[in-house]
C-alpha cells in the first residue's frame, strides 16, 4: 500500500486545537506534522502531538476487543468478550440497578478527553437521556470558573482573535502555562516582541515563557484579585481611565474600585510576594500600550478566588478602554461558534425532574451513598477520574466498590479502566469522523478518518448507537448518522457557515467564524457585550443568582491553614492533563519544586526523595531546589498516572474535593496546603 498523506485536527483538550496532516503506511500512523487548514495554528504543533501518536494509537497500551473483569477491581484481570456479550452484560446489570434503584441510580462518569462535538458528547448524551439516567454537571473540574467570570462580565460572546497578540504593543499572559498548553498564542507574543512589543507573564511558576518576559510577576497563587485591584487603583491615580468609554459601556465601576482602592501597590505587594516595583511598572506598561492583549489561562481559575480573580483582571481593559482595534481579551472563543448543543443531545428526552450531580462530588457519593437514590452504575468515557479528580484516594475506594457497576469506554488501559466490570474499546480520533470549535481560536474544522478503527474499536458515537438498539430505543435520533450529528451540532444555516452545510466542511481548510461585517469577531467592533444590561458588568446580579451574593462582585479572603506550604499543579510537556499519561514520555516520577529558602529550612538537600503530605494523603517526589517558584510555594505537574508513585498516590491525592472556587463550584488544584519532608 502505498504512503499516503491526510489532513485531520487535534481532539487533545488544549485551546489551540490543531489542524494536522497525518502520514499514514499500509494503516499505520507514522508522521504528524502541523498544516495550514488552520491559520491560526499554521504547520506548528507540540511536541507531544508530533512524536507520541503513533505509540498512542498502535501502542500495547490500546484496547482492542471488549473485556470482562474476572479479578478484583483495580487488579488489571479481564477476559476478552464479544461485543454481543459485553451488550448483553451491560443491559443486563443496568436494568437490574434499575429496577431496584431506578434510572437516575445509573450515571455518565465523563470529561473531556476528546473535544469533537461527536466523541465528546452527541449519541452518547441522547442515551443517557432517553433513560433517564442522572445528569452530571462537569465544568466544575476545569473551565467552568473562567466561562462563569467572563459570560458575568461580558456575557457570551468572542472577545478578540488571539491573533490580535502579534501586533500589541504589551501582552500579558495571566496564569497562562502557554509554551505547554497555548502553544500557538506563543508564537503571537515572539512576533509582537520582535516588532518591539513587551510581554508581561503573571504567574506563581516560572514557566519557560516567563523566562522569555519583560517582566514576570511571580505572585502568590491566589491573590491574582488583589494585583488587579492595586493595578486599577494606581491606573486611577495615574488618570489612565478612559472615563468616556466607562461611562458608556461599563457597569458598576464605582463598587469596583471602592474595593480597589482598599489595595494600593504597597499593601497588595506584600500580600502578593512582589515588589512594590513591579506593580508601578506595569502600571506604567499598561497605561502606554496601544494595542494591548490579556490572555488568561486555566491556572487563574484553580483556586478558591479563581472566579474573582479571573474578573478583576478582566476589568483592567476595559477600564482603560482598551477594547477593539487591536486590543481585547483573548476569551471566549467557544462562543464564536453558532453551536446547537440542545438539538445534538437531545435534551427533549431527559424525564421531568432528572437531578444533576456535580462531577468532583462523585467519589463522596460513590464512598458515602448519601444521595437517593445511590450511584449504583457508572459508564465511564472520555475521563481518567482517578488521576485528575480532586480527593484521589476518595475516588478509588468508590470505583473500588463491588456492588457499582462500571462499564470503561477508553482507547488505552488506565487506572480508572482497571476498576470497571466491562470494558468497551473506543476508536481514536485518526479513526473517526468530527467536527471541531475550539475554545482559544474562532476556525471551525471538520476530519475525517485517516485509518480504520483497530481491532474491534469503535468510534463514540457507533458504540452508544448500539447500546441504545440493545436497550431497545427505537426513536429516529438513534439512528443517525455521523454527517447528520454534525449537522444538528452546528446550525446549518447560520450565516458564519457561507451556506456550507457542517458535514461538508472542506477537511483542507477551517472556516473562520465572522460578524455581520464578515471580518473576525471582535468585542466592541462587530459584537458587543450580551450582559443583562448590555454592558460590561463589575457588579453581577446573573452571577449572584447563580453562585450566591457573595459573587455579585470579584472579592477575597485570606486563608489559614496548618499547613505551611501551598501546591501547585502546572501542566506537563508530555500530557495533555492524564492523556498519553501511559506512553513512555510520562512513566518518569515528576519532580517536586521547592525555594531554596524553604528546602534549607527543611535541611532537605536537592535531588533526593521527600515525602508530600497532608491530611489527605502522602506521595514522594524527588526534590528539585529551585527559585523557578517563590518562598512558600512548591509544584509538581499534573495529569501523572499511580504508575510512578511508589505510594500510589499522586498530587491529585493531596487535593480536597471539598473546597471549592467562588465560581462554578469549581475544584480548587492550585488551593492545596501541604507539608514536604525527608522521604
Amino acid at each position: 500500500m502505498a504512503v499516503e498523506e491526510h489532513p485531520s485536527v487535534c481532539t487533545f483538550d488544549c485551546p489551540d486545537t490543531c489542524s494536522l496532516s497525518v502520514t499514514v503506511d499500509d494503516g499505520r500512523i507514522v508522521k504528524v506534522r502541523g498544516s495550514d487548514a488552520a491559520p491560526f495554528t499554521d504547520r506548528v504543533i507540540c511536541n507531544k502531538v508530533a512524536q507520541d501518536m503513533g505509540a498512542f494509537v498502535h501502542g500495547p497500551q490500546r484496547l482492542l476487543h471488549p473485556l470482562r473483569r474476572i479479578g478484583p477491581k483495580g487488579s488489571g484481570q479481564f477476559e476478552s468478550i464479544s461485543w454481543d456479550a459485553a451488550l448483553d452484560e451491560i443491559h443486563d446489570r443496568v436494568q437490574a440497578v434499575i429496577r431496584r434503584w431506578g434510572p437516575q441510580a445509573v450515571t455518565p462518569l465523563n470529561y473531556a478527553g476528546p473535544h469533537g462535538f461527536l466523541a465528546g458528547d452527541s449519541m452518547s448524551m441522547r442515551f443517557f437521556n432517553r433513560l433517564g439516567a442522572s445528569q452530571m454537571y462537569r465544568r466544575s473540574l476545569c473551565g467552568g470558573v473562567r466561562s462563569e467570570a467572563w459570560a458575568g462580565t461580558y456575557g457570551a460572546v468572542p472577545g478578540c482573535p488571539p491573533e490580535f497578540a502579534k501586533n500589541a504593543k504589551l501582552n500579558v499572559l495571566w496564569g497562562n502555562n502557554a509554551t505547554v498548553a497555548n502553544l500557538h498564542i506563543v508564537r503571537a507574543v515572539r512576533r509582537a516582541k520582535r516588532k518591539g512589543g513587551r510581554l508581561v507573564v503573571i504567574d506563581p511558576f516560572r514557566t519557560k515563557i516567563a523566562q522569555q518576559a519583560d517582566l514576570h510577576v511571580q505572585l502568590l497563587p491566589g491573590t491574582d484579585t488583589l494585583l488587579a485591584w492595586a493595578l486599577a487603583t494606581e491606573l486611577e491615580r495615574a488618570g489612565a481611565f478612559d472615563r468616556a468609554f466607562i461611562a458608556a459601556h461599563v457597569l458598576g465601576a464605582e463598587d469596583f474600585m471602592a474595593r480597589a482602592r482598599e489595595w494600593p501597590a504597597a499593601r497588595a505587594a506584600e500580600a502578593c510576594g512582589v515588589p512594590e516595583q513591579q506593580i508601578m511598572t506595569l502600571v506604567g506598561w499598561l497605561a502606554e500600550a496601544d494595542p494591548l492583549v490579556l490572555a488568561p489561562g486555566n491556572g487563574l481559575e484553580r483556586g478558591r478566588h479563581g472566579g474573582s480573580g479571573i474578573r478583576a483582571a478582566i476589568t483592567l481593559p476595559a477600564l482603560l478602554g482598551k477594547m477593539g482595534k487591536g486590543s481585547g481579551i483573548a476569551l471566549g472563543a467557544g462562543n464564536s461558534f453558532p453551536k446547537t448543543i440542545a438539538k445534538l443531545q437531545r435534551s427533549d428526552l431527559m424525564p421531568a425532574g432528572t437531578r444533576t450531580l456535580n462531577l468532583i462530588e462523585v467519589g463522596r457519593h460513590l464512598v458515602s451513598d448519601d444521595i437517593d437514590p445511590p450511584l449504583r452504575a457508572l459508564f465511564i468515557y472520555n475521563h481518567n477520574p482517578i488521576v485528575v479528580h480532586p480527593d484521589q484516594n476518595r475516588m478509588r475506594r468508590g470505583l473500588a466498590r463491588e456492588d457499582v457497576f462500571a462499564v470503561g469506554i477508553e482507547v488505552a488501559m488506565t487506572e480508572s479502566m482497571a476498576h470497571c466490570d466491562i470494558l468497551l474499546p473506543a476508536a481514536t480520533h485518526f479513526e473517526y469522523a468530527d467536527l471541531y470549535p475550539a475554545y482559544g481560536h474562532q476556525w471551525l474544522q471538520r476530519a475525517e478518518p485517516v485509518i480504520a478503527p483497530l481491532g474491534e474499536s469503535l468510534p463514540n458515537t457507533e458504540i452508544f448507537r448500539r447500546l441504545a438498539a440493545r436497550f431497545g430505543f427505537t426513536e429516529a435520533c438513534f439512528s443517525a448518522t455521523d454527517a447528520e450529528l454534525m449537522d444538528e451540532a452546528i446550525d446549518p444555516a447560520d450565516r458564519r457557515l457561507h451556506g456550507v452545510r457542517p458535514s461538508c466542511i472542506p477537511t483542507d481548510r477551517a472556516v473562520q467564524m465572522t460578524g455581520p461585517d464578515e471580518q473576525p469577531m471582535v468585542l466592541f467592533e462587530n459584537v458587543f457585550p450580551a450582559t443583562p444590561s448590555g454592558k460590561i458588568e463589575l457588579v453581577s446580579e446573573s452571577l449572584a443568582t447563580r453562585w450566591g451574593a457573595a459573587a455579585r462582585m470579584a472579592g477575597w479572603l485570606e486563608r489559614h491553614s496548618e499547613y505551611p506550604l501551598m501546591l501547585i499543579s502546572p501542566a506537563s510537556d508530555k500530557r495533555i492533563s492524564s492523556t498519553l499519561g501511559g506512553l513512555p514520555a510520562s512513566q518518569r516520577t515528576p519532580v517536586l519544586r521547592m525555594h531554596p529558602r524553604d528546602a534549607a529550612a527543611r535541611g532537605l538537600p536537592a535531588n533526593t526523595d521527600v515525602r508530600v503530605w497532608n491530611e489527605l494523603g502522602e506521595v514522594n517526589l524527588p526534590l528539585e531546589v529551585t527559585d523557578a517558584v517563590p518562598p512558600g510555594v512548591v509544584a509538581s505537574e499534573k495529569g501523572t498516572w499511580l504508575s510512578t508513585s511508589r505510594t500510589g498516590q499522586t498530587i491529585s491525592a493531596l487535593v480536597s474535593a471539598d473546597m471549592r472556587a467562588d465560581l462554578a463550584e469549581g475544584a480548587c488544584f492550585n488551593d492545596t496546603r501541604v507539608e514536604v519532608g525527608r522521604a
